[in-house]
């Protein structure tokens, strides 16, 4: 180097303050939060073309969820308590029929006594979002029926369970549900984000299960007299009155409920409303 040359030097860099590092967390936390909900509003508004093979959920939207919440496998399970069978299944990657009927009577004979699995129809919450480590230590968990005999063997440690009631129709009644499984292998359990995330997205896959649902089963045309009649139904309106309103007595409001029950296929005021889509 010549004599008489210097280069300036950049001064040393000042090391980040504690405020400083927490402003800047704060920052991008709300930045994912906006990035997040602008994930899920594309998830819930997305018109689905793709339908399920049966009954279920549309195939696309079952892997907008497993990028949403990270997860091994997905599936969308209806169960009969009563009945102890399962009358729906659809998964993502997919299992064949054969393994999912040799499991079925796995399941159902550990069912009551897991209580993760049993939680719905013991307590009647449907709504709350849970997974095993709410009721189990791993220690705990690890000598279950259910854990040993089916999770164990398919290389799953974690799940995290979204319970929905039903769509109305002839069998719907008590111990009648539907559950969203996010499954897990060993690592990591499920955060409380992604409790957050199904939490929020809890209604919207109530209806887009009601949405493919009635594009398998169109609703029948109800007459414009039942028409009205389930309007005022759907209004919160009596029998009689309905009655003074129709200008009709009580005996043929009677009739035309049993024959708009009938033609909906359901078996309640309620059901009949939200087949319909009067909800």
């Amino acid at each position: 180097m010549a004599s008489g040359c210097s280069i300036a030097l950049p001064p040393p860099r000042q090391p980040i303050s504690a405020e400083a590092r927490r402003a800047i967390d704060l920052l991008l936390t709300r930045w994912q939060a906006v990035t997040d909900l602008r994930t899920l509003a594309d998830i819930v508004s997305k018109d689905r073309a793709d339908r399920p093979a049966g009954e279920g959920l549309p195939p696309s939207l079952l892997a907008d969820l497993m990028d949403q919440i990270r997860c091994d496998v997905i599936s969308f399970e209806g169960f009969d308590s009563r009945r102890q069978e399962t009358w729906l299944f659809q998964s993502l990657p997919g299992r064949g029929d054969a393994m999912v009927e040799d499991l079925d009577p796995v399941h159902w004979g550990h069912y009551w006594d897991c209580q993760p699995c049993s939680y719905p129809d013991r307590t009647g919450d449907l709504r709350s979002i849970i997974k095993t480590a709410d009721f189990y230590s791993a220690r705990q968990w690890h000598s279950v029926g259910t854990y040993c005999d089916i999770y164990r063997p398919q290389g799953l440690e974690h799940d995290l369970m979204l319970t929905l009631p039903p769509a109305p129709g002839p069998v719907s009644g008590p111990g009648r549900t539907m559950r969203l499984f996010f499954f897990r292998g060993p690592g990591p359990d499920f955060s409380d984000r992604d409790r957050a995330v199904l939490t929020l997205l809890r209604p919207h896959l109530l209806q887009a299960y009601l949405d493919a649902e009635r594009l398998r089963h169109p609703v029948p045309r109800l007459t414009p007299r039942q028409t009205d009649l389930l309007h005022l139904v759907a209004a919160g309106h009596t029998n009689t009155q309905i009655a003074r309103r129709l200008g009709i007595s009580e005996a043929t409001v009677r009739t035309h409920l049993e024959n708009i029950y009938s033609r909906l296929q359901v078996s309640s005021r309620t059901a009949a409303v939200t087949r319909a889509s009067l909800t």
